[in-house]
C-alpha cells in the first residue's frame, strides 16, 4: 500500500511539474491575448446575460447551467484545498490561485463557448447536450484519432468525477469532525460518508433537471453566507490587510525558495489547488454550458468564466484572507480543515467550529451532486450518445454511493492525489483540442461583439459568423 502511495504522489508531482504548469500557462495566455482579454473586458456582458430569459421556457437557462457548473467548482476545495496550498507551499500560493483564474477564464471561455457551437439536441425531448467528447469528434477531421480522444476523454472524467474527485470531496467533509470529542478515527468516517452517499443518492436519482433545481437553490445561499463571515474577519483585522497583502506577493515572488523545491512550493501548490477549485481548461464545465438554452454560444462561455471568478476570485479569497488575517501560525501539521476551524474559532469561539462544519456540508453536496451531471453526459457518450439503461444505471450509481463512502476513510494524501491526477488527464486531452479548435471561438467571438456593437441581441448564424465545413445539429 505505501508503495502504491509513493506511486501516486510521484506522478501527481511529475504531472504538474513541469507538464501542466506549462500547458496551463501557454494555453491561458494565448486566448487571452488571441481575444483581447476577453475574460476581462467583457465581465460587465457575462452579469448581463446570467439574467437572461432562455430562448426556451421549458430548457436550462444561463443560470441554471451556472448554477450547475458553480456548484461542481464550489465546494470543499474552496475551503480545504486553500489551506492546504497555504500550509504546504506557503501564502504566495494564493497569487498563483488569482493568476490561474484570469487565465484560466479566458480557458473558459473557450471550451464552453465550443461546447455551445456543437451542442446536440434530444428528439424526444428537445433539450440540448454536449461537451468536450462531441466537440473533440466534431473539430478532429481523422474520425479514428477523434473518436479514441472523445471517448479517452470521458472515461478520464468519469474517474475523476464519480471517483477521484468525490472519494476526496467525502474525505474532505469528515475531516472537519476531527476537532469534535466525539469523533472517533475507526467509526465516525465512515459513517460521515455514508450519510452523505445516501442524500447525494437520492438527488441522483431523481435526474437531471432536480440537480439544477436543488444546486440553484443551495449554491448562492451557500457562497454568500460563507463570503459573509469571511468579510466579518477582515473587517475585524483590516489593519493588517497591507502586510497579509505584502506577504502573499513576497512569497509568490520568492523564487530562491519556489527552486529549491518547486514540486511543494507556492507556485505548484497554488496551481494544483486553483486548478481543482476552478477547474478552468479541465473540460468539466463545458458538459453544464452545452445543457443552457441561448441565442448565441459566446454569451455561455461568458457565463461559464464568470463561474471561474466566483470560485476563485471571491470565494477562495474569502478562505485565504480568513485564515491570514486570523492570527493563527501557519504550520504544515494543520493543513486541511483544522487550519481553517483554528482561523474561525480565534474570533467566533465555538460558533466558528460549527459554522464550517455547516459550510462544509453544504459545499460537499453541491459538489458530489454538480460531479455526477457531468458523469452521466459522459455515460451517455461511451453508449452511443444515448444513456446506459436502467439496470446499469442504477448499479453504476450504486457504485458511485460506495465511493463516497469509503472516500472518507483514504488517507489524506492518496485522496489528493487520486483527483489531482484524474483531473490533469481530462485537462491534457482538452487543452491541446481547444487551442486547436480556438479559431472558431474567435470568429464566434467576433461575431458576438459585431452585433452588440450594432445594438441588437446577439443570435448565432454559424454561417455569418464565417464558421463552415462543421456540422451544427442544434443550430441547422
Amino acid at each position: 500500500m505505501q508503495d502504491l502511495i509513493n506511486l501516486l504522489n510521484w506522478l501527481d508531482d511529475v504531472l504538474y511539474y513541469p507538464i501542466l504548469i506549462v500547458v496551463l500557462i501557454v494555453a491561458g495566455l494565448y486566448f487571452s491575448f488571441r481575444t483581447k482579454f476577453a475574460q476581462v473586458r467583457l465581465v460587465g456582458d457575462a452579469i448581463r446575460v446570467i439574467s437572461e430569459r432562455p430562448v426556451d421556457m421549458s430548457a436550462i437557462s444561463s443560470f441554471g447551467a451556472l448554477m450547475v457548473s458553480t456548484a461542481s467548482r464550489v465546494g470543499t476545495g474552496n475551503i480545504i484545498g486553500v489551506s492546504t496550498a497555504i500550509c504546504l507551499g506557503g501564502p504566495g500560493a494564493v497569487f498563483w490561485m488569482w493568476l490561474l483564474a484570469i487565465l484560466g477564464g479566458a480557458s473558459a471561455l473557450v471550451e464552453s463557448t465550443l461546447a455551445q457551437i456543437f451542442k446536440h439536441k434530444d428528439a424526444k425531448t428537445g433539450e440540448s447536450y454536449g461537451g468536450p467528447a462531441y466537440y473533440i469528434e466534431a473539430v478532429i477531421k481523422s474520425k479514428g484519432l477523434a473518436k479514441l480522444l472523445a471517448v479517452l476523454f470521458s472515461i478520464f472524467l468519469i474517474a475523476t468525477y464519480a471517483f477521484g474527485f468525490n472519494a476526496l470531496c467525502s474525505y474532505n467533509l469528515q475531516s472537519t469532525f476531527e476537532a469534535y470529542s466525539f469523533y472517533n478515527p475507526s467509526s465516525t468516517p465512515l459513517i460521515i460518508g455514508i450519510v452523505i452517499a445516501l442524500i447525494t443518492g437520492w438527488c441522483l436519482f431523481g435526474g437531471g433537471r432536480r440537480i439544477v433545481r436543488v444546486a440553484g437553490i443551495i449554491v448562492p445561499i451557500m457562497g454568500v453566507v460563507y463570503v459573509a463571515a469571511s468579510l466579518v474577519i477582515i473587517f475585524m483585522h483590516i489593519d493588517i490587510l497591507p502586510k497579509v497583502l505584502a506577504l502573499i506577493f513576497e512569497d509568490a515572488f520568492n523564487f530562491k525558495a519556489i527552486g529549491s523545491g518547486i514540486a511543494g512550493s507556492c507556485l505548484v501548490y497554488g496551481i494544483k489547488r486553483g486548478l481543482y477549485s476552478n477547474e478552468a481548461g479541465v473540460g468539466s464545465a463545458p458538459n453544464a454550458a452545452a445543457s443552457a438554452a441561448t441565442s448565441h454560444p459566446v454569451k455561455q462561455g461568458l457565463v461559464q468564466m464568470l463561474s471561474v471568478y466566483i470560485d476563485t476570485i471571491m470565494i477562495c479569497s474569502a478562505t485565504a484572507f480568513m485564515c491570514l488575517m486570523s492570527g493563527v501560525p501557519i504550520a504544515k501539521e494543520i493543513a486541511g480543515a483544522q487550519y481553517v476551524q483554528m482561523s474561525l474559532m480565534a474570533d467566533f469561539g465555538e460558533f466558528g467550529r460549527v459554522f464550517l462544519t455547516f459550510t462544509m456540508i453544504l459545499f460537499a453536496f453541491t459538489t458530489l451532486i454538480g460531479n455526477l451531471f457531468y458523469v452521466d453526459n459522459a455515460l451517455a457518450y461511451i453508449n452511443g450518445k444515448k444513456m446506459p439503461g436502467r439496470t446499469f444505471m442504477n448499479w453504476f450509481r450504486v457504485v458511485c454511493v460506495i465511493v463516497i463512502g469509503v472516500g472518507a476513510v483514504l488517507p489524506m494524501s492518496t485522496a489528493w492525489a487520486l483527483a489531482d491526477i484524474t483531473m490533469g488527464g481530462m485537462a491534457l486531452i482538452n487543452i491541446p483540442v481547444i487551442m486547436f479548435a480556438g479559431g472558431l471561438v474567435f470568429k464566434a467571438l467576433g461575431d458576438y461583439e459585431r452585433q452588440r456593437r450594432e445594438g441588437r441581441n446577439p443570435e448565432f448564424k454559424a454561417h455569418e459568423a464565417g464558421i463552415t465545413g462543421y456540422e451544427l445539429p442544434y443550430w441547422e
